[in-house]
This record gives C-alpha cells, sequence and structure tokens, in this order.
C-alpha cells in the first residue's frame, strides 16, 4: 500500500476536466490518484452528416464536438442539428451528455458497446441510412454488423486520439511495484500504457506489476484487449462509467488489505 495507506490507483483520462474529476473522484474515495493522461483529443473539424435516418454518437466527447462546445480546440463552431433523425447513444454518460446539451435521445442499447447497439437495430436498420460519429479508434463491429443487417453505413470521424509525448510515469511505478490500482477506461487506453512502458524498455515489469495490482477496465472489449496483451483484469463494473469503475477498484484495494 502507498503512503498514508492511500491506495495509489492511476488513471488515464484525456488531459482536461476529465483528468481534473478524476483526481477529485479517487481523492473523495480515500485513494492516492496517479493522472497519466494516455488520450489526447485532436478535433478534425467534420460535423455529423445531417441526412441520416440514424446518428450514433459513442462518447461525450463526440457529443461536445457536435454541439460547436470545442471550436477553440480545432472543432466545428456552428451547432448540429439531427432533424428527424433517430438519436442513438453508446452508454449512459453519451446519453446524459446529449440530454445536457438539449439533443433527444431515441435509443441506448441496454449493452453499452458496439455490440449492443448493433443488436438493438439490426432488425429495423436494413436500408436505413445511418451516420456513425466518433473517434478514429471506433470498433469495427458497429459499421459491419449494421452493414450486415442492410443499413448503408457512414462513419464520420469527429476526432482523433492520441498518446501525449509525456505519457508512462504510471507504468514505471508499475513495473516498480508501487501501484495499487489502474482504471482502463477503453482499450486504446491500454494499448497506450504498454507503448509507453515499451518506450522505457519495463513492458514486461509494468505488466507484472499490474499483476499485483487491481485492474479495473470499463466493457468487455477493453477487458479483451487487456488479457490479450497478458493484463490480468480484476474488476468490469456492471455500469458501464468511470465513477463505477473508480468506486469498484479502490473497494477492491481496501478488500485485499
Amino acid at each position: 500500500m502507498s503512503a498514508a495507506d492511500r491506495p495509489r490507483v492511476a488513471v488515464f483520462r484525456p488531459p482536461d476536466e476529465r483528468i481534473d474529476a478524476a483526481v477529485e473522484l479517487l481523492e473523495s474515495l480515500g485513494g492516492e490518484a496517479v493522472a497519466d493522461p494516455m488520450l489526447t483529443v485532436d478535433p478534425t473539424g467534420a460535423t455529423p452528416r445531417t441526412d441520416a435516418d440514424y446518428v450514433v454518437f459513442t462518447s461525450k466527447t463526440g457529443v461536445e464536438l457536435a454541439a460547436g462546445e470545442r471550436a477553440d480546440d480545432g472543432g466545428p463552431a456552428d451547432r448540429w442539428e439531427p432533424g428527424d433523425a433517430t438519436v442513438c447513444a453508446i452508454g449512459e454518460p453519451t446519453a446524459d451528455a446529449l440530454r445536457a446539451r438539449d439533443y433527444r435521445v431515441d435509443r441506448v442499447p441496454a449493452e453499452f458497446s458496439s455490440a449492443g447497439l448493433v443488436e438493438e437495430l439490426e432488425d429495423e436498420a436494413g436500408g436505413a441510412r445511418v451516420e456513425v460519429a466518433r473517434s478514429d479508434h471506433g470498433s469495427a463491429v458497429l459499421l459491419t454488423g449494421l452493414e450486415d443487417a442492410g443499413a448503408y453505413v457512414h462513419e464520420t470521424v469527429l476526432y482523433r486520439l492520441t498518446r501525449p509525448d509525456d505519457a508512462g510515469d504510471s507504468a514505471e511505478l508499475a513495473a516498480e511495484g508501487r501501484l495499487d490500482g489502474a482504471l482502463f477506461t477503453s482499450s486504446l487506453t491500454v494499448r497506450h500504457f504498454l507503448a509507453a512502458a515499451d518506450e522505457r524498455g519495463i513492458r514486461a515489469e509494468a505488466i507484472e506489476g499490474l499483476a499485483d495490482a487491481v485492474v479495473g477496465v470499463i466493457g468487455d472489449p477493453t477487458a479483451d484487449t487487456a488479457a490479450d496483451a497478458g493484463v490480468a483484469v480484476d474488476v468490469v463494473p456492471e455500469v458501464a462509467d468511470f465513477e463505477a469503475l473508480a468506486e469498484a477498484v479502490v473497494d477492491a484495494v481496501d478488500g485485499a488489505e
């Protein structure tokens, strides 16, 4: 256990209000946050199409860009409007972001994943135009699944996700056996963590260190990515949001004492 008996937990959210909120949450749970952003958001300036029957959002960031809130970061200044399209959100955080900006939310799959949305729409998507507005690292499952269901699918990349040059302090802590927990929110955060460890020549040591920590992930795809890379996953919360993830990991660390 880290100093003052507070669990030291790594968090990899983008270096904006999300990392600040994550640190505040972990500290409120009694943890010591290791803020090590593994993703930065690079808007493309693109906007979702307006001629689709269905429009799919997969993240809060995509909603912010569509709403014209990130013009200063390179995003579009004009607010996108859905018209008559059926607006779909993967995950309640994405749905909440839409509602907070006065967009309606017509569909949220019971399973908060690309596969869940495919299952939600496959019986009605035949012949429909589906616009998928997301990052450049979106799962192919969504596109191919809807195409197999007979939809005409178009993807608009609203932003690119890159790894900050200075990311990787958490990998060094893991390699030294000084991490008690880690919170991976996507497959890309797993891959970027391991890439940062690779650059430092400590990949094997970092994975070994994570085996002695409590590793939490959001969603089965992230769990699969971690497992395929040799990272043992301890916690996958039923609710796919960051707060549930943080609470579950801190509880698991406390229970392991």
